[in-house]
């Protein structure tokens, strides 16, 4: 895989706008599909920061869609093709810049919530945990510390904010919003999905200590959309280093998280610019997860 330029925001004026999230970008292809184009864009607290990452775009996209293609016996999804030279006629002046950071996928009906599985006790888990030992509603065992593998993993759901934070919400809450056949599925798929990834990570040397997934609806039936398993939408953790009790060290953008912390910035726009070694080094852990892990998924 060849590394492009840095691409901060895609532009294919022949495809027309994209929406922009905060790190893809989204063609409507009408009855071809959608395209979606991965930036090297990168956030932290809800802020696009002004530096690009060299190469997380391919790195993003290309494990999306390994990911994709190992869990598809378990539920569909919405991958129809990463080769450029498939992509409907209008896309081909672009195939150059579209090529290793883009997918082709099915048009699905986003379903508005966020199914997110957790192995171990970290972030806002850990937090909740040590209020009233629970996370998200769910009783845990008294005297678990920071980053503890949990007795079994746990599905808590959230909302999917338009803007600002997502929210926590119950598996009750979640039936009401999706009906309780779907948020049976979305559950069950979700668990079952995070069980096979660990099991594979961790022939890669990688600890998968909790992942967002996102599921839409396609010609009535439930199915995996979105990115899948990546250092954004995952902790990822090297498992020859996994110690129990604070935090760990891992293979995303926390880097970048710990070094804004350190500026003591108000975590409002606009983002400061990050210094090259900064970038460096999280373009390297980025690198780092797809070296580990391809050979597995392409098994």
């Amino acid at each position: 895989m060849k590394s492009q330029p840095i691409m901060i925001n895609s532009n294919f004026p022949a495809l027309g706008e994209p929406r922009r999230g905060k790190v893809r970008d989204i063609y409507d292809l009408g009855a071809s599909g959608l395209l979606f184009v991965v930036t090297d864009r990168i956030s932290a607290f809800d802020a696009i920061l002004p530096n690009g990452i060299p190469g997380k775009g391919e790195v993003l996209n290309t494990l999306s869609a390994l990911w994709l293609r190992a869990l598809a016996d378990i539920i569909p999804n919405h991958l129809a093709t990463t080769n450029v030279n498939h992509y409907p006629p209008v896309c081909q002046p672009y195939t150059d810049q579209l090529r290793d950071r883009s997918m082709l996928v099915w048009k699905a009906e986003p379903l508005p919530i966020e199914a997110i599985v957790r192995g171990y006790l970290s972030g806002s888990g850990w937090k909740s945990y040590q209020q009233n030992c629970t996370v998200c509603g769910i009783q845990l065992p008294t005297g678990l510390v920071e980053s503890q593998e949990l007795p079994t993993p746990i599905f808590t759901p959230s909302t999917k904010a338009e803007s600002g934070h997502d929210e926590n919400i119950s598996f009750a809450r979640m039936t009401e919003l999706v009906g309780a056949e779907t948020a049976a599925k979305v559950r069950d798929a979700s668990l079952a999905l995070y069980s096979r990834a660990r099991e594979l990570a961790l022939k890669a040397g990688i600890i998968i200590a909790d992942t967002k997934l996102e599921f839409g609806l396609f010609e009535s039936k439930v199915i995996l959309i979105d990115e899948v398993l990546t250092p954004d939408s995952s902790r990822f953790w090297p498992a020859d280093q996994y110690r129990p009790g604070g935090p760990q060290p891992s293979f995303d953008k926390q880097y970048v998280r710990d070094y804004l912390e350190h500026l003591g910035w108000n975590k409002l726009p606009p983002a400061p610019e990050l210094p090259a070694e900064v970038v460096e080094k999280t373009a390297e852990k980025y690198r780092e997860a797809l070296t580990l892990l391809a050979p597995v998924l392409q098994n």
